[in-house]
């Protein structure tokens, strides 16, 4: 099975790529038996249902990559040498996870780390393509416009406490303190979320993980933001249904920002 699903743009095409590294529920194969069979039914550390929130990409001109594997096989979202996102204490789970976020052992042996030489397996075939293809993807559109945009998606439960005890916001912009994006591309994502009624949070208590920060290059022309979410922005109160209500108006909003920055990287 391929790592990852393109959708690829309709119609004009324009400079920004969308990425959902955490949509994935898949298990290898050979992985799938190891893992307590109660939890990979319904991943619960999915960012659910974010590739159908942003199923309008596409007809913007915008091609969009989503994962195909659960993030519990490998997090395309950490560092490949595991170095940590952050020192500020919080739980953060491993590249190869062996827990859920809230602690619970996700392998039937109750094992608390994957082996090298698989970790490496890992990072070949399921890791690396996702990131190897989103810079392929980003390097089409810079040869075409001179510029490009990825926009990685997230979203999270309203509370996660082994992250931080309150409510998250509702929408939190990531640009790796400013380094992954250009200040103005910054600024028109974050006064298009904020003309809205959500509270919108820049950098806390995320600021975007491996894949902004890897691939957000300015001075490149290359550029990376976040956007991490409250599931309960667009799901049900329980956090495991699509509610077509509350998804109604984030769309809106995140078309809104997109046609902004389309017309500011055209400028």
């Amino acid at each position: 099975m391929n790592p990852y699903t393109i959708v690829p743009f309709e119609g004009k095409q324009v400079p920004i790529i969308v990425s959902v590294p955490h949509c994935g529920t898949a298990f290898p194969d050979e992985l799938s038996d190891q893992y307590n069979q109660e939890l990979i039914v319904a991943p619960d550390d999915t960012d659910w249902f974010v590739d159908k929130l942003y199923d309008f990409a596409p007809s913007m001109g915008i091609t969009m990559i989503a994962a195909t594997y659960s993030r519990w096989v490998i997090d395309l979202n950490r560092d490949p040498a595991s170095k940590p996102l952050y020192t500020d204490g919080r739980i953060i789970t491993a590249l190869c996870p062996t827990t859920t976020f809230l602690g619970q052992p996700l392998y039937t042996d109750a094992q608390t780390s994957v082996n090298e030489e698989e970790v490496k397996r890992r990072l070949k075939y399921y890791y690396y393509p996702y990131h190897q293809k989103i810079q392929s993807l980003l390097d089409d559109c810079k040869r075409t416009f001179g510029k490009v945009l990825l926009w990685d998606c997230h979203s999270i439960r309203e509370v996660v406490p082994t992250i931080q005890q309150e409510k998250f916001p509702d929408l939190i912009l990531g640009d790796a303190d400013s380094k992954s994006a250009a200040t103005t591309l910054s600024t028109t994502a974050l006064q298009s979320l904020r003309s809205s009624v959500y509270g919108v949070n820049h950098n806390h208590p995320f600021k975007g993980g491996t894949i902004t920060r890897s691939f957000g290059k300015p001075t490149e022309n290359q550029h990376a933001l976040q956007l991490e979410m409250s599931k309960k922005k667009y799901m049900d109160e329980t956090e495991t249904k699509y509610d077509e209500y509350k998804a109604s108006s984030i769309r809106s909003l995140l078309k809104i920002t997109f046609e902004n920055l389309i017309d500011q990287l055209q400028r």
